[in-house]
């Protein structure tokens, strides 16, 4: 009996054990399944915030499609006009270069009228012509022994060169001042004339220059001085009322001069030019020079000092054998090539070479003495030495800016 009864109890704490445990698990179990119910209950909610944001992704790339197409229809008419523009261009391009020619000088004109519009209320400074106190008979004289038309020296029969002193074509000038109202046309006075290409030499403008000086007006207002020994002058006076300072001056032949002055005559730093255009009325003819010009210093009315001669040249008139001086730089005295010169040639094909010499007074050292054939070699290429320019032996003498020289007798 004591035995069966150890084990009923036995048996007893057993069951107790068991149901303690059972009733441990149970409160587990619910938990388990609350966490189970918890996140069947989550992933639902997840779902709809997915779709939520397709749908706003969906939405955001909807408008893509018709900006799309807009931009493409932008560019596709932007190409349109640029094609239009560069087929239209050309034909533009082909118009006559006359036509554009005279645009701009009737350009320059209107803004030189609005220039006189604006400054209506200074007084303009007066034109002086400067004239020559001899006689006509001697100016007349003088002006026919001048170089005017070409720059190409003309052969001289050889003189004597104690009887030959050469002067500046305007030496012993002296001025007066004279009436603007005195011209027949009254549209372009010399006033008008000089006031409106001043400004461009003073801003070394030689585009507007050129284009200024063979307007008719120009060449009429030059044609006007020839065989008068005169010629008309703006710019600085001194107490006698001769140019002084910085003053511009219209010769015949179709020349200027813009720089420096003293007491009438030329001195200090100036350009002087002259444009080979055909009179008014006259056939028009092709010519290998177009215009010439020196820049630099000037003494007693003439180039003393450094400077430059320059020659525009029209290479369509040269020929396949000929080289064409067009620049020369150096040192001039009273006019003429004096100390080591150096220049350029231009050929047809527009090929460009360099030359040197050393001249005296006008007179060039030999680099070849060819005398015996009439000849002179006094350029000589600065590459090779064997190549040479030569001159007539009687023209080796008074080298220089022939045009701005004079001939006459003295002692």
């Amino acid at each position: 009996m004591p035995v069966k009864a150890g084990r009923e109890k036995g048996k007893g704490i057993r069951l107790n054990l068991l149901e303690r445990n059972n009733s441990e698990k149970e409160p587990r179990d619910r938990d388990a399944e609350e966490k189970r119910e918890r996140r069947k209950n989550i992933v639902p909610e997840r779902k709809p915030h997915r779709e939520a944001e397709e749908e706003n992704s969906q939405d955001w790339h909807e408008p893509k499609v018709p900006v799309i197409l807009i931009l493409s229809g932008i560019t596709v008419v932007l190409l349109l006009c640029i094609i239009v523009l560069l087929v239209a261009t050309p034909g533009r391009k082909k118009g006559d270069d006359n036509e554009t020619l005279q645009q701009n000088m009737l350009d320059y004109a209107d803004e030189q009228k609005q220039n006189d519009n604006v400054t209506t209320d200074t007084p303009s400074q007066e034109i002086i012509v400067v004239e020559s106190p001899e006689t006509p008979e001697k100016e007349e004289s003088g002006a026919s022994e001048t170089t005017t038309e070409t720059p190409e020296p003309e052969e001289k029969p050889d003189e004597e060169p104690e009887v030959e002193i050469l002067e500046s074509e305007t030496i012993d000038k002296t001025a007066i001042v004279v009436d603007v109202e005195d011209e027949n046309d009254v549209s372009y006075t010399k006033e008008f004339i000089m006031n409106e290409m001043m400004p461009y030499f003073e801003d070394n403008n030689l585009d507007a220059i050129w284009d200024l000086a063979h307007l008719k007006r120009y060449v009429k207002l030059s044609a006007g001085l020839k065989n008068t020994n005169t010629y008309y002058y703006k710019g600085g006076t001194d107490s006698s009322g001769k140019p002084d300072g910085i003053g511009l001056a219209i010769y015949e032949n179709n020349t200027y001069y813009y720089g420096s002055w003293s007491h009438g005559v030329r001195s200090g730093d100036g350009r002087w030019i002259r444009f080979y255009i055909d009179e008014i009325g006259a056939k028009t003819t092709k010519k290998k020079y177009q215009s010439h010009s020196y820049s630099g210093m000037w003494s007693d009315d003439l180039p003393n000092g450094e400077g430059a001669e320059h020659y525009d040249v029209d290479i369509s008139q040269i020929t396949s054998k000929d080289r064409v001086i067009q620049n020369v730089v150096g040192n001039f005295t009273n006019g003429l090539y004096d100390g080591e010169m150096y220049a350029n040639t231009v050929d047809y094909i527009g090929n460009v070479e360099e030359w040197d010499a050393v001249a005296h007074q006008g007179v060039f050292e030999l680099w070849r003495d060819m005398s015996s054939i009439g000849e002179c070699s006094v350029w000589r290429n600065k590459v090779d030495y064997e190549l040479c320019l030569d001159v007539d032996k009687s023209e080796n003498k008074n080298q220089g800016m022939r045009e701005l020289l004079v001939k006459s007798s003295g002692k």
